[in-house]
């Protein structure tokens, strides 16, 4: 059994799933517009103009899936209480990946040598979603 973050994104999934396969190299295994839906349940609880935005997407992230949304409600709701960790094989790509998810982001702890981690960062990115690089001894 696995865990899979669901994020939900306010009108920008399209946006940050393109951001994801250039920062981390995300391969998207499926992306749905809400005008794809073919059950098309409960439109009175969707927002006008949601026809467009993303329904679902799936992302593999190395052996990681991550999934995402437009969140459709009538209330969408910010990122807040949690971080997505990501352990890249090595200190070249734990910078990469770090520089390009920082970019438009907001650097919380920069990247460097930690007593579990010979690289460790954390971060916003662009969209409010918190990152954890941590490469492993």
């Amino acid at each position: 059994m696995q865990i899979q973050p669901y994020l939900f994104y306010d009108g920008r999934c399209e946006e940050a799933v393109r951001f994801y396969e250039s920062a981390l190299g995300a391969e998207v295994d499926m992306l749905m517009r809400y005008r794809e839906n073919p059950g098309a349940t409960c439109p009175d609880q969707i927002r006008p103009g949601m026809d467009d935005k993303i329904m679902h997407a799936s992302l593999r992230i190395g052996d990681a899936v991550l999934m995402a949304s437009d969140d459709c409600s009538l209330h969408p709701k910010d990122f807040g209480g949690f971080s997505l960790s990501i352990n890249p094989p090595d200190t070249a790509t734990a910078e990469r990946m770090f520089a390009a998810l920082a970019d438009g982001g907001h650097v919380q702890m920069p990247l460097g040598e930690t007593f579990w981690s010979p690289c460790f960062g954390m971060l916003v990115d662009r969209f409010g979603v918190g990152w954890m690089i941590n490469v492993e001894p």
